[in-house]
């Protein structure tokens, strides 16, 4: 039997480009949202205990829009995963700090939405590190010289 591995390739540059872009723009407008007037405040469901986490969450979208904004203008595959593993970092910090303050106060809504959140974050957390390690192999990868950028093995 003969196995066969079909690598895939990236999109192009200009689709790259716009993702990066959309990325960081969502990411701007989920800062403004939260950190505007109202702000998080409106949010029913969030506490006065949302002022302890703000700090982590804005810092992680701000690497999110910073590195999306770097691969604008240069996107070498070992750049993209250097920058996921920053702002992912980020990300499992800020995770961590919601899960230790935990500022939701779902009591107005349906019984078991304090254990959903505790499961999707747990999810999230999950992810993020196994992301983390995927990124950390495609940075080795590519400094060992195994990878060229455009999907293609040497």
């Amino acid at each position: 039997m003969s196995t066969t591995t079909q690598l895939r390739r990236r999109p192009n540059v200009a689709s790259r480009r716009a993702g990066y872009t959309v990325a960081a723009g969502v990411n701007v407008v989920l800062l403004y949202l939260l950190n505007g007037a109202p702000g998080w405040e409106a949010v029913p469901f969030l506490t006065g205990d949302t002022t302890r986490v703000l700090l982590l969450v804005n810092l992680s979208m701000a690497a999110a829009v910073a590195t999306n904004m770097a691969r604008v203008l240069y996107d070498p595959r070992w750049f993209v995963a250097l920058g996921d593993i920053v702002s992912t970092g980020i990300g499992v910090a800020a995770l961590v700090r919601i899960w230790q303050v935990f500022p939701f106060d779902f009591s107005a809504y349906a019984v078991g939405w304090a254990l959903v959140t505790r499961v999707v974050l747990g999810f999230a957390l999950a992810g993020s590190i196994i992301g983390i390690v995927a990124q950390v192999a495609i940075l080795l990868s590519a400094a060992a010289g195994g990878n060229r950028g455009d999907g293609r093995v040497r």
